[in-house]
């Protein structure tokens, strides 16, 4: 599976779009990776669980819109848009959001 930001992948052609694939994950953050989070934000750094808990919703995304497209008969995605927001009563949830347009392709 080709995924791409691009509208168009080169060396390819595309020869159907099948249609708009989103995938999403919303991942909460525990209590204890909040107080450290904010133990970071007075001292400074990197939020490592963070990082862990955006990355492992980021891969989830993917693979749910991989999952969809291969669905729709596609082999690639192209104009993938991906979105990171904080939602929740007090922000301790994060949400992963891709999506992008499913599309059948052959060669040049």
């Amino acid at each position: 599976m080709i995924i791409s930001t691009t509208p168009s992948l080169e060396g390819r052609k595309i020869d159907e779009y099948c249609g708009i694939v989103v995938g999403e994950a919303v991942m909460g953050a525990n209590v204890f990776k909040d107080l450290f989070a904010s133990i970071r934000d007075i001292v400074g750094g990197r939020s490592g669980s963070y990082e862990e808990e955006l990355t492992r919703a980021r891969k989830l995304a993917f693979s749910e819109i991989e999952h969809e497209a291969r669905s729709m008969g596609a082999d690639a995605v192209v104009g993938i848009d991906l979105d990171y927001q904080v939602i929740g009563d007090k922000g301790s949830m994060l949400m992963v959001s891709i999506s992008g347009t499913a599309v059948k392709t052959s060669a040049l």
